[in-house]
């Protein structure tokens, strides 16, 4: 934790640098994080009990398994809209408690803090212990399983149950709204910071999907889908989450997610594990040298299967290989992988909110990547936009923090945004028949593996 916080005050004195300007000239500042990523950390003197649990890990799968067999996933379902899995922070939480000694009565007394990574951002940024605020916003407090996301309030019945000490946590605001002042001597002079989000729901601002159906794609790590359900949650029945938007001045608002956990991370495992590319952008050009897959199917399970699957013991698996399989093959295979996954989602929110996406905007560093993009028009069967911006998450954060500051209105986002490359779907494109036919052959043998 010490050295994303020292990274990102790095980083923005680095910002402040290369654009000539001083903290004064700064209106606010908005952050944006991994959500589910969690920290725990002393009050006293700031310094975290141990290393943070990031959003990937999967230790808590046995807790999960345990919690489900005894009952708990429809009350997490009901009250909190996520499912029962590792994913989320509150069992990363209770795992810290449980390992580092006298955690967990330090914190029952008031001595420890929690916080995804932004609350731990902002504690530090506006004083950590000499008088930091703990706190976090409406979508980062969704993530946790222990949010009441019709209620908006710290779910009672659920902390009793996770067995998590109420005084670890922190306070919840509003996505743009005041979260108190950078100090002086960390940026130059104070600053206040007027937004937080969750990195995904700081890209569907940044996305401009404000209004119900409106749906973008995030392409990282891993890849996300939101789409915008107004302001009552739409509970799904096809394995997707629901979750807290950003509310930006009409009150709270909703979204569904799916939540694809390995989607850039394949291109960088074709990298950095096999080494059969050099860089990233590479596969680019090498999945466009052949025509198709040559029949390989790549489920990237590195880490179990998000939405709309949701397997934890699912694993990797590359079906189809033959002596003429080559690393052209297995590149272009990577790529339709996280076509076939958005599909996945894509058909999941269709049945759930009744009404599919008229184009899915993109962004994310993947997304300029101009075959992937074609690859998932393919496999949707509707246009896939990308702005000029591809940064989405980090304009999102600003955005919300402009608004709050009240030099930016949701409509000037709309207005403002527009796409700069637009892929249309191709009429009987063979990755939406039979490709995605051999892609849920191939997820059927993947599930379970581990067990």
């Amino acid at each position: 934790a010490a050295e994303i916080l020292n990274a990102t005050v790095g980083v923005a004195r680095e910002c402040l640098e290369r654009a000539g300007v001083s903290a004064r000239d700064v209106r606010a500042v908005g952050i944006a994080n991994q959500r589910e990523t969690t920290v725990v950390w002393d009050r006293a003197t700031g310094v975290p009990v141990g290393p943070a649990i990031v959003w990937q890990d999967r230790r808590t799968a046995e807790a999960c398994a345990r919690l489900a067999a005894a009952g708990l996933g429809p009350l997490v379902e009901a009250t909190t809209g996520l499912r029962l899995d590792p994913y989320f922070s509150s069992t990363k939480l209770a795992w810290i408690l449980d390992h580092t000694p006298g955690a967990r009565d330090a914190a029952e007394v008031g001595h420890l803090a929690f916080g995804t990574v932004d609350a731990w951002l902002v504690w530090n940024l506006t004083g950590g212990p000499d008088g930091g605020r703990h706190a976090t916003d409406t979508t980062n407090a969704s993530r946790t399983m222990l949010w009441n996301l019709r209620q908006g309030r710290w779910d009672d019945e659920l902390i009793e149950a996770l067995d998590i000490p109420r005084p670890l946590l922190p306070e919840v605001r509003p996505s743009a709204g005041s979260f108190g002042t950078v100090r002086s001597g960390i940026l130059g002079a104070e600053v206040p910071i007027l937004g937080v989000a969750g990195d995904q729901h700081a890209a569907l601002v940044g996305q401009a999907c404000l209004a119900p159906g409106q749906t973008k794609l995030t392409l990282g790590t891993g890849a996300f889908l939101l789409m915008h359900t107004g302001p009552a949650p739409a509970r799904s029945a096809h394995g997707l989450l629901t979750t807290a938007a950003c509310d930006v001045g009409g009150g709270p608002q909703f979204a569904l997610e799916g939540s694809v956990f390995v989607a850039g991370a394949a291109v960088q495992w074709l990298r950095d594990g096999l080494g059969i590319v050099e860089t990233a952008a590479e596969t680019a050009d090498l999945a466009a040298s052949v025509p198709d897959s040559g029949g390989v199917v790549f489920v990237p399970a590195f880490t179990g299967l998000g939405a709309p699957h949701w397997d934890p013991a699912a694993r990797g698996l590359i079906a189809g290989l033959t002596r003429g399989t080559t690393r052209a093959h297995l590149a272009r295979a990577t790529l339709e992988a996280l076509a076939f996954q958005t599909r996945d989602v894509v058909e999941a929110m269709a049945a759930d909110a009744g009404l599919a996406p008229h184009a899915l905007r993109a962004d994310g560093g993947a997304a300029e990547n101009p075959v992937l993009l074609q690859m998932l028009a393919d496999a949707i069967g509707a246009p896939v936009e990308r702005p000029a911006g591809v940064e989405a998450t980090a304009w999102g954060a600003a955005a919300l923090a402009g608004i709050a500051a009240g030099r930016l209105e949701p409509a000037d986002l709309a207005a403002q945004w527009q796409a700069t490359v637009r892929a249309e779907p191709t009429p009987g494109a063979p990755i939406r028949t039979a490709g995605y036919a051999d892609w849920k052959r191939a997820v059927a043998l993947a599930r379970g593996w581990a067990r």
